[in-house]
């Protein structure tokens, strides 16, 4: 499932061993069925690509022909898709503004080579691992903005979402221009927007796979999705949604409110239950999780997530599977909002909003009006510079116990290399002198955009693993057109920052069941991890002396110390331990199965 092309037009241009080319007459190529929609610009012209899933009529794409192609192409319709414009000196690509479906570039010869796959593209220019990347990834997850543009390959770079980028044939530097800033429009309601996207995007998937499936967690976000999908299909087909549940537990309040809403369907929904038995702990099999472009969200859950998908494509004969992945970072406000009400002076709004969020977390509520107000006074370069200081050893952490700020660094795990706190401070350093094209925005927007963009792009690698089992996986929360319906929302009718997605409840509490409509938790499988770490803790061990030790980012005696110590229960921050075991885990994918190699097939000859 994996498309890329060229700038240059040389006859020569190589592909991976089995690319076909879906669309003459472009450089195009294509590894797997990823949808391709060709819109014909004129005789003898390169017709315009649509790449990816994309819910635009055919009439709606011919307009592309008549016409530039408008700045709004890869958020105005339901999918996760690309542009793509093969032009006599250029190539421009428009890209998602979530990156949901992200795209990579890398120079190559005398001009750029352009890919779906940032692995791939690495297989073609002989990249190594970016180590920087790997650190930030490890020691700051929680900051992404650190990561830039940058993948976890030498000189493989991510194209900017939202953007018009410009590759030039010979070579130039690539131009862009932002073409997605989701500036809040009052006119449009934001519960109205999000029930017809999210009811776009749904339906695009059930109209191209009839027996899709769902998750069916008892949560709001799939119950919404496997909703939405019951209602898409025709009379003729109904909708296979499956709960996960502890094996011999059937009672509990996930399992309930799942049930709920299968009753509900009045016959539309099938409902299927999965049982989790000591085969699906976390941490099982880690070394045998395989390659993706990325460390997978679901590397220390693997277990669980591909003994699923396939017992799905065994015994239910899932080919497309939905998830409700991505709707609590699309609907939930973050607490910089706060920092947004004092700054625009909603004292009132600000307090209350404080006090509810401080009850729900337990924590007092002077801290967090203080980290507000802080935050409130704080640019984004300034607290990009803050978190250079922290990784540099030149801060201490705050001892601030408020939620609110630009950016929270994780403790320093006492097993990080210094030369690994290095590449971490310089990336701050580097992000902090960076422009933000999105500075226009206010903090929980901007917030949001990168927490959004985060999810969107490492959802990616969990569809790689999804594709291991012969199925195709979508977020629908993630399609741009849901965000960008939900984040042009005013922050005077926004959701207050302790409230359970009322924004959603708003647009689709009729379609559900009054039960799961109210309902403001969700189940945990936090234990799980536990004991799934004390039964793979020798396996877990093993790891230590691995590739991130070799490259100089931690220290294998200490950080074995701490695997035990956190698998016999002893509190401390699992958050960079976990993000570890998890880039360990890629990197020795990575490397056990290289990527597709490269050919160059011309007219009666194919030459390596």
């Amino acid at each position: 499932m994996i498309l890329g092309g060229f700038s240059t037009t040389l006859d020569d241009s190589p592909r991976p061993i089995g690319a076909q080319n879906p669309a003459p007459s472009t450089t195009l190529w294509r590894l797997g069925n990823t949808p391709v929609h060709t819109v014909p610009i004129g005789e003898g012209q390169p017709p315009v690509l649509v790449i990816g899933w994309c819910g635009a009529t055919a009439a709606q794409l011919r307009e592309l022909a008549d016409d530039s192609v408008p700045a709004d192409v890869t958020w105005r319709w339901p999918g996760s898709y690309g542009v793509i414009e093969e032009r006599p000196e250029y190539v421009v690509v428009h890209t998602d503004p979530a990156a949901a479906f992200p795209l990579y570039a890398a120079r190559w010869r005398s001009g750029w080579a352009w890919s779906t796959s940032a692995r791939v593209l690495g297989s073609l220019t002989g990249a190594g691992i970016d180590v920087q990347r790997l650190a930030c990834a490890v020691l700051a997850p929680s900051i992404p903005t650190l990561a830039g543009g940058r993948t976890f390959f030498t000189g493989i770079e991510q194209l900017p979402p939202g953007s018009r980028i410009v590759l030039p044939r010979n070579g130039d530097a690539l131009r862009h221009v932002v073409t997605w800033c989701p500036q809040p429009e009052p006119r449009r309601l934001a519960h109205q927007q999000l029930r017809r996207t999210l009811t776009g995007a749904v339906t695009l998937r059930a109209d191209a796979d009839p027996t899709l499936s769902s998750d069916l967690s008892g949560g709001l976000d799939s119950t919404t999705v496997a909703v939405l999908a019951a209602q898409a299909l025709s009379q003729s087909h109904t909708l296979n949604a499956v709960t996960i549940h502890p094996e011999g537990r059937l009672d509990g309040a996930d399992l309930h409110y799942a049930r709920l809403a299968a009753a509900a369907s009045a016959g539309r929904i099938s409902h299927h239950l999965l049982p989790l038995s000591a085969e699906h702990l976390p941490y099982s099999g880690m070394a045998s999780v395989p390659p993706t472009d990325e460390p997978a969200p679901s590397t220390l859950t693997q277990a669980r997530l591909l003994g699923q998908f396939r017992w799905m494509h065994r015994e239910l004969g899932t080919r497309t599977h939905l998830t409700g992945d991505g709707g609590d970072s699309v609907l939930f406000q973050p607490p910089a909002q706060l920092s947004d009400l004092l700054r625009v002076g909603r004292w009132r709004r600000a307090v209350n909003e404080a006090h509810g969020w401080a009850r729900l977390r337990h924590t007092p509520v002077v801290p967090l009006l203080r980290a507000a107000a802080t935050m409130a006074r704080t640019s984004r370069p300034d607290a990009l510079a803050d978190v250079a200081r922290y990784f540099s050893g030149r801060t201490t952490p705050s001892q601030d116990r408020g939620d609110a700020r630009w950016f929270t660094p994780l403790p320093v795990p006492g097993w990080a290399d210094p030369a690994a706190l290095g590449h971490v401070a310089e990336a701050a350093a580097q992000a902090a002198g960076a422009s933000d094209p999105l500075h226009q925005l206010d903090a929980s927007l901007r917030t949001l955009v990168d927490e959004i963009r985060e999810v969107a792009r490492t959802a990616k690698a969990d569809a790689e693993l999804a594709m291991f089992c012969g199925i195709d996986l979508h977020n629908p929360f993630l399609d741009p057109s849901v965000i960008d319906a939900v984040l042009r929302n005013p922050l005077e009718r926004r959701p207050p920052v302790h409230g359970f997605k009322p924004l959603l409840v708003r647009a689709v509490g009729d379609l559900l069941p009054p039960e799961v409509a109210a309902r403001t938790t969700k189940g945990s499988f936090e234990a799980d991890h536990y004991t799934g770490m004390r039964t793979h803790l020798d396996d877990l061990q093993a790891l230590a002396d691995g590739h991130l030790a070799s490259l100089g980012l931690l220290d294998p005696a200490r950080f074995r110390r701490h695997l035990r110590h956190a698998a016999a229960g002893v509190p401390m921050p699992l958050a960079t331990l976990e993000q570890a075991l998890t880039a360990e885990a890629w990197l020795h994918a990575h490397h056990r199965d290289p990527a597709p190699a490269w050919v160059v097939t011309m007219p009666g000859r194919v030459s390596a």
